[in-house]
Parts: C-alpha cells; structure tokens; sequence
C-alpha cells in the first residue's frame, strides 16, 4: 500500500487560504494525484441548481451521487469525518485540507495585514506577504515563516512536514 500524506491550512477569512490551496494543488498534480477538502463552516457553499434533477434528488433528504463520463459528484445529508472522507476518495498521493484546524494535522496558517496568534497553537508554519510586519508579533520558535508568494519554499516546507494518514 501506497504512503498517502496530508497537510492542511487555516487562517482568517480573506487571507488567501483558496488561493494558495489551488496552487499547490496545480504544482503537485504535475506529478502527484492531489485530493482536496474544503470545509464550510458556515454551511454557505451551493454546489447544485435548483430544478435540475440532481437538487430535486437531494431534497428528498437521500443521499445522492451524479455521475458522467468525466466526473462523479456525490452529495450528503451528513456530515463525514476526514477518515471516512479519505476512504471515500481513496485514490490520492497528497490531501489538502483547507480549514478544520481542530484535525491533528501539519498546518500552515496564511496571514495577510497581519497575524491572528490564536492560530499559533494549532499551525506548524505561517504563511505571510510583506504586508505583515514580523517584528510586531512574538511568533513562537516552533513555528516556522514561509513567504506566501514563494511557491517552491511553500511546497519543500509540504514534502518535509506532511503527515502519513
């Protein structure tokens, strides 16, 4: 059996976790297959349209998987924890988890304008730009500082620190 990492990142809302997300997820999938789960916390995200057959389907309150030559989309009623999600999808070198900071995984917490410490004790490194002043926080020894716009440092930090699931 294959080793499957994960590596997960949190911060503010606005911070650039998506965004930074999509690229290391674009970088890995050159030569990694890349699976990624993104919680909702506040239940806000829409991945259906109403009317179509899918969304009347799912309003029935049953489970629901649409599938098509070119993907497969399964929609739930039910919360699932990230064990029962990486069964699920299965067939991943490198998960990325974008929030849920309360899962033991290595984590990069992103920052830009400034640095939230309460994210310290849950995040491994952080992310920042040169909008934040580093001089102005007492950013623990344990926490290692990667320069959110350098791609490459970003990603050794993610093959040196990801976790084995």
């Amino acid at each position: 059996m294959r080793t499957r990492v994960a590596i997960a990142f949190t911060g503010p809302s606005g911070s650039g976790k998506t965004t930074l997300v999509e690229k290391v997820a674009k970088a890995l999938i050159e030569t990694r297959k890349v699976a990624i789960v993104k919680n909702d916390p506040k239940d806000k995200a829409q991945f259906d349209v109403a009317g179509k057959d899918s969304y009347r389907f799912f309003q029935t309150g049953a489970e629901v998987v649409v599938t098509s030559p070119t993907r497969t989309t399964y929609f739930s009623h039910r919360e699932k924890r990230l064990d029962e999600i990486v069964s699920m999808v299965n067939d991943f070198d490198i998960l990325l988890v974008e929030g849920l900071k309360t899962l033991p995984l290595p984590r990069i917490a992103i920052f830009r304008g400034g640095i939230d410490e309460s994210y310290f004790p849950c995040s491994e490194a952080i992310a920042v730009d040169d909008t934040v002043d580093l001089a102005a926080y007492d950013i623990p020894e344990n926490i290692d500082i990667l320069d959110l716009n350098d791609l490459d440092a970003i990603l050794a930090w993610i093959d040196n620190n990801a976790k084995a699931i």
